[in-house]
Parts: structure tokens; sequence; C-alpha cells
């Protein structure tokens, strides 16, 4: 039985550490906040609760095997999993509305039909084929196991199959999303519907390879999931699960240093002043565990390189404590579309958060979010440039940015602003505190192509003993990619160099 010693309470860290403690290994996780769940917080107050981190999951599969794996009682003898339907209902600048069914590809079909004119809905299925091509190309390389020592492979080849599309005199094909909305789908609200899956990854779609066509394709395919009584239930079943099979867990207790002993980890040091002996140690975070060594190199020359944090687009949450029911129609998720794509399309490269950004807005039905009946509890999110571009610490800088993000959600809920009680603020300056992410910055999945710009650095270091974990390590971001980082690091502590991921 070896020691291992965890750095951080994230959901890519918890999954490790369950999967680890299982297998025999005595495992313990110190994080330096009070809570567990990294990013999947929960703000509570006057009888309200709102998620501030995911407020959907797709490929609840990836969650369904760790509780298989770690004990007796599956996922949903923990929590309660409904599928979301429509997955989405999508409010376009033109004031076209389109609510999509969930993992239907034929009703979606239709219903892009319908709300937007014939021959819409196939554009759409036609390119979902498509996109589950690459989906069949890159899902266990970058989700199933250890990445790759030859991982140029996975940065040359685009595993998009994009349509030829002759411009003058040339026959070209896409190589970033942006080209194939305008190529292939033709339509800007297509296009609009396809970046949005980018966006809210943090991606900017002019520069996102055209494999970023696996995130619709994965909502599609697998489906759109709540947690019943918010996505903080899921970080808590997690936690539970550790507990349950004696992982130790150590809160406020920062780890200020990496201990060695003949070249290899063993053990971290704490802000007390006190040293933690381990056999292992799993951290969360590249750059945030190299300023544990001391500056001393994680990888080889040759290796992925760890994305610079603040580079990567952050997000303000609006929670909206508000008078008056839930209507019985309403949609779980609504985005609204931004009217001005280049305006918003800025946050990229000037740094600068939109005028009219494009809002999503998740209104559960759910009894759990809200007092009673005669209120509801509303959270609207969008993507911003991280506090490494823009100050949100400024005075008035997010309430500004809140006060537009209402504004553009009353395109889909007329009368919001008057049904506010009061309302909760939160920019990448609170993602900073919690996660420890420079600049506040949220990962984004890791995804083929794009010269390996968008893949992240393996879990195994150049230091034995260390390894690493969570969005900023492979295989990047979102909820299953965390629950994939901590099964793959279990799976290279437990077997060795020579594991080579599930089967």
């Amino acid at each position: 039985m070896a020691r291992i010693a965890v750095i951080g309470a994230g959901m890519g860290a918890l999954a490790a550490a369950a999967r680890l403690a299982v297998a025999g290994h005595r495992v313990a996780v110190y994080e330096r906040t009070e809570t567990y769940g990294g990013a999947v917080r929960r703000i509570e107050r006057d009888g309200f609760a709102f998620d501030t981190g995911p407020g959907t999951l797709p490929l609840p599969a990836v969650y369904r095997d760790l509780f298989l794996k770690t004990g007796k009682e599956p996922l949903e003898a923990c929590v309660e999993l409904t599928q979301v339907d429509p997955s989405a209902r999508h409010v376009f600048a033109d004031g076209t509305e389109a609510s999509l069914p969930n993992a239907s590809r034929a009703g979606v079909v239709a219903a892009l039909d319908d709300a937007l004119g014939a021959g819409a809905g196939s554009r759409w299925g036609d390119f979902l084929v498509r996109a589950r091509e690459a989906w069949d190309r890159t899902r266990r390389p970058l989700l199933e196991e250890p990445l790759w020592p030859n991982w140029p492979v996975l940065a040359e080849r685009e595993p998009y199959p994009a349509v030829p599309h002759k411009r003058l005199l040339r026959t070209r094909r896409a190589g970033t999303l942006a080209e194939v909305a305008a190529w292939e789908l033709r339509d800007p609200r297509l296009t609009a519907l396809l970046e949005s899956h980018a966006l809210a990854y943090g991606l900017d779609p002019r520069v996102a390879p055209a494999s970023a066509a696996v995130l619709p394709y994965m909502e599609h395919a697998f489906g759109t999931w709540y947690v019943r009584g918010g996505m903080r239930e899921l970080a808590r079943a997690v936690y539970e699960r550790c507990l349950a099979r004696r992982v130790e867990f150590h809160f406020g207790a920062e780890v200020t240093g990496l201990v060695e002993k003949d070249g290899r980890a063993a053990g971290v040091a704490l802000a007390d002043g006190s040293m933690a002996a381990a056999d292992t140690v799993v951290g969360n975070g590249p750059w945030r565990l190299g300023d544990l060594t001391g500056g001393r190199e994680l990888y080889p020359p040759e290796a992925v390189e760890p994305h610079p944090e603040g580079m990567s687009a952050g997000r303000v949450v609006v929670c909206l404590a508000l008078r008056g029911g839930r209507e019985t129609s309403a949609a779980h998720r609504t985005v609204v579309h931004t009217p001005d794509r280049e305006g918003e399309l800025a946050l990229f490269g000037l740094g600068e958060p939109s005028a009219r950004p494009t809002v999503r807005i998740d209104r559960p039905d759910d009894a759990a979010l809200r007092p009673d009946d005669a209120h509801e509890a509303v959270v609207l999110t969008a993507t911003v440039p991280s506090l490494t571009h823009h100050d949100w610490t400024a005075p008035g800088a997010a309430d500004a940015f809140a006060d537009r993000m209402v504004t553009e959600a009353e395109r889909a809920m007329p009368g919001l602003r008057e049904r506010t009680l009061w309302r909760e603020v939160r920019t990448p300056e609170h993602t900073r505190q919690e996660t420890g992410a420079e600049g506040g910055g949220v990962p984004a999945p890791a995804l083929a192509a794009a010269e390996g710009t968008l893949l992240c650095p393996a879990n195994n270091t150049a230091i034995p003993g260390l390894f690493t974990v969570g969005g900023w390590s492979h295989p990047g971001g979102g909820l299953p990619h965390a629950g994939m980082s901590g099964a793959l690091v279990a799976g290279l502590i437990v077997e060795g160099p020579e594991f080579r991921g599930s089967q």
C-alpha cells in the first residue's frame, strides 16, 4: 500500500483519489480552500441555490464508470440524473427561435427545418455525421488513453472530414470551426449555433480546429443531463464516495512545495510548516506544480507544453433570485446569441468584453433551488476575457457587464429585470480564488489538429512519482474530461507506464 498525496480537491483530483483508494492505496487530499469540487460550486441565500460552475452534464457515462469501479452503489443510487429536453432553446440575432430535442438527430433536423427553413436541418444533420467521424477518430487518444509519446501525430492530422470547397481556382477544406460554419452550414444562424459550443468552452471559432465539431456532437450523441438538486450534488456524491473509500481530506491546507528524495517526489510541504510524506504526489495544474518544484522543468523539451492559464477565457456568472414562478413551458437552457459576432470575438484578441454577449440562461425546474413555487432561481453565463486581459476587480466593472447580460437575456425572458429580487455576480476573480487558475481562466477540452496548440500536457511528468490531473492536463477541461483525467492518472499509478487506458 503506497501513500499518495493529492494536491487540490477538484473533480479530476476527486476522481483519481477514489480510484486510487479502491486500488488499496492510502490517499490524502490537501485542499487550500475550505471545500471540494473546484469550479463546481454553489451559492445559497434566502432559500435560493445556484450552480456557479457547469449547469449540465454531457457524457454521464464517465461518472457512471467512476461509481461502478469504486463501489457497489451506482451513480443513479447517489444522485438523480434527468435528461434535459429540449437540450436547449436558441434565440438568434434576427429573432428566430429553435428548440432542439435532446439526443435525437431526426428531431433536431426537423426542428431546424421548421425554424430556419427547409434545408437548414439537413445541413446540420450532415454536419453531425461528419462530426461523428471526427469523434470516432479521436475519442480514445483524447479521452481514454494517456497522451501518446508521438503526440505530433494528433497535432498534424485533422480528423474532421471537411467537405471540399471551391474558392476561386482552388479547392480547399475547412481547417477551423468558423470555416466549417461558413462553407458547410451556410446560414448565420447555424453558424451561431455551431460557434456557441466553442464559445461555451472559451474557444475562438476562428482559431479552433475543425475537430472542435466533436463538442456539439458529444452533446447530441450522449444527451444533456442535469443532476437533481443542482450540479453541486455531483461533486458531493464523488466526495462522499472518496470518504467511503477512506480518503483523508485536509481542508485549509495550502501546499507550498514538493518534497523530493533521491530524485523523485516524496511528499508535500504545507503552509503551516509541516510536511506530509508520500510515495506518489498528484497535483492539479502544470503551472502551479512548476511553482512548487522551484521552477524545475516538469516535461522534456519534446513534450506538449502547458497552456498559459491566464491566456484562457473566463466566465461571468450572474445568479438571479426572481419573484414569480417558473413557467411550465420554460426550457432548462436557453442560448441568446449575440447580434454582434465580431464584437464578441474581440474578447480573444483585444481582451474586451462584448457590449452584447451571447448569454446562456439556465432555468432548472428544481424545487430544491428555490424557496417556493412563487419564486425562481436563474443563472446567466457569458464567456469573457480573463483577468490577464481585463480588470474585473475595477469598481463597477462586474455590475456593468452583468447589466449587459441581463439586457440580452431579456430577449428570451421579457421583464427579467423587474422580477429580480437580488443578484450575485461572479467574475474570473472568483474563479481564480476558488481554483487557483491564473487570471481565472477556464480550461478547454483537448482537441486534435491545430499544430497541437489545444492538446494538454501528459499526466505523467519528468519527475518520477509526480503526476498531474485536472483541466489543465490531458485530456483538458470540462466535467467529463475531469473524470477521465482522474481515471488516467489512477491507471498510470496503479499499472505503471505500460497502462494504455480503459478497454
